[in-house]
């Protein structure tokens, strides 16, 4: 069979097709794992209702965190970090961050008799409300630091 252009320019289009798909969601979903959208002010509208309703009373209305974050209380745990750019929230990649908070701290990052304050949100958000909520958090940062950050998530893909 002889290759035609109109056969190689239609075979490149079907290719093309498919890699949008992996690539973005017609809904508007992450569908390459939970990727945050800083910059979709939709996504930040839902993301900072479901930050003032969930997670404000722990990790503060600003962002600040509990005082005193790094040292363990007398239960043993540690108070709820800043979500602010002086807190390590930046450090992780959204994966990370997503899994955090959808599945707990001890069964993200596979520490089985880890205690912590932060209680799982599968149960309680979807997916799509986390991810807002991550987002919302990461519009928030400043411009270096949510570049920084970007580059984390670059250098996570597998």
């Amino acid at each position: 069979m002889k290759l035609r252009p109109a056969h190689l320019a239609v075979g490149l289009a079907i290719l093309a097709g498919l890699g949008l798909l992996l690539v973005a969601d017609p809904f508007g979903r992450p569908s390459a794992g939970h990727a945050l959208r800083p910059d979709d002010a939709r996504v930040l509208a839902q993301g900072q209702r479901v930050y003032r309703a969930h997670c404000a009373a722990c990790h503060g209305a600003r962002l600040e965190g509990q005082p005193n974050w790094r040292v363990r209380g007398p239960d043993d745990r540690l108070p709820a970090p800043p979500h602010d750019a002086g807190g390590h929230t930046w450090h992780h990649a959204d994966e990370l961050l997503f899994r955090l908070t959808k599945d707990g701290v001890a069964k993200a990052a596979k520490l089985k008799d880890y205690a912590s304050a932060m209680p799982a949100y599968g149960g309680v958000l979807g997916d799509e409300e986390i991810v807002a909520a991550l987002s919302w958090i990461k519009s928030q940062w400043p411009a270096e630091v949510r570049a920084r950050h970007d580059e984390i998530n670059r250098q996570a893909r597998p």
